[in-house]
């Protein structure tokens, strides 16, 4: 077992505070949509990665620019789109006639929290440009690697209705993700708290004027990091992530499903949120709450189970309800 949490009183506590204190600050500009939030706090605390998924004007690309905005992180955007090159993401070497050499211009991506905006709607290569960035955390430009900002952050949207025009990610870019979270639509009481908002003066583009403000910071972050890597994880509870995650690639419905890169993610994530609820060890519980977002995208359905309606989601609570759970 691990060792339990000793950070000295103060540290953890106030930054589990400071992170708690995301939602209410969050909700002065987004109504609603707690667990994208919650989403992405987890993945920030692991390090990770977020695809927020939705139909057009759910508020995804607001909530990332809130998010940030709590944090204090600076924050850069990208539209994908089908003429997007590599180098309009990564950057790029530009000659200087002034001194006859070559010096290199960093891309969007050199940030803390980078937002790329309808990722399916670029070409392949366009998207792989992202992929030694969200492992590596560098990018390699003619090469010579270039580290990347920390904390550092891909949150990535892409809508699930329209599919003329896109490109879809394949596996091996999905598998990049922490995290895949759905962006839905929101209830009947929250939607008229946007439209009230709006009909008062609301202004998504001014997040100053709606009293957003920086609630935690580097040192918040880093000490809710140093937190979570010391919470504690029993032999059981990891028998148990290895158990759920081996169950999908014996399914019948699936034709792929979690690798050990998906199991270690899973793990991570139930550490994540076993802290942010105030708990210094993981319980089979953390394991059930974080599976849907951290496995949906890294299974496959097979045609015949897909076009019975079979979802992954559905796959995943079915083989939650059968691995036994460790007392």
């Amino acid at each position: 077992m691990s060792t339990p949490i000793t950070d000295s009183p103060g540290n953890a506590d106030q930054a589990r505070a400071a992170l708690e204190a995301l939602r209410a600050e969050i909700a002065k500009a987004v109504v609603g949509q707690d667990p994208a939030v919650t989403g992405l706090v987890v993945a920030l605390l692991c390090r990770g990665h977020v695809l927020l998924e939705g139909v057009p004007g759910v508020a995804k690309t607001l909530l990332v620019r809130a998010f940030a905005t709590a944090l204090q992180l600076d924050t850069k955007r990208i539209q994908f789109t089908p003429d997007l090159m590599p180098s309009d993401v990564t950057g790029s070497l530009v000659y200087d006639a002034r001194t006859a050499e070559f010096s290199f211009q960093p891309g969007p991506v050199f940030t803390n929290l980078l937002l790329a905006d309808e990722i399916n709607r670029t070409p392949p290569k366009t998207q792989s440009s992202l992929l030694e960035a969200m492992e590596e955390r560098q990018v390699t430009v003619d090469g010579t690697p270039r580290p990347l900002p920390g904390p550092f952050l891909v949150a990535a949207t892409q809508n699930p209705v329209e599919y003329e025009g896109t490109y879809p990610l394949p596996e091996a870019q999905l598998d990049r993700f922490l995290l895949k979270l759905n962006v839905p639509l929101p209830s009947r009481q929250d939607e008229i708290a946007v439209l009230t908002r709006h009909s008062e003066g609301f202004n998504p583009r001014d997040l100053a004027a709606a009293g957003l403000h920086p609630v935690a910071g580097p040192a918040d972050l880093e000490a809710a990091r140093t937190a979570v890597a010391k919470t504690s994880v029993s032999p059981e509870i990891t028998g148990y992530v290895v158990d759920v995650c081996r169950a999908t690639r014996d399914s019948p419905s699936l034709t792929l499903g979690v690798s050990p890169r998906g199991a270690t993610a899973l793990l991570s994530t139930a550490r994540a949120w076993a802290w942010l609820t105030g708990r210094d060890y993981v319980s089979p519980d953390d394991v059930k709450a974080l599976a849907l977002p951290t496995l949906r995208h890294r299974v496959q359905l097979r045609p015949e189970a897909e076009m019975e309606g079979v979802t992954a989601d559905s796959v995943i609570n079915s083989i939650l309800a059968n691995v036994p759970v460790p007392r």
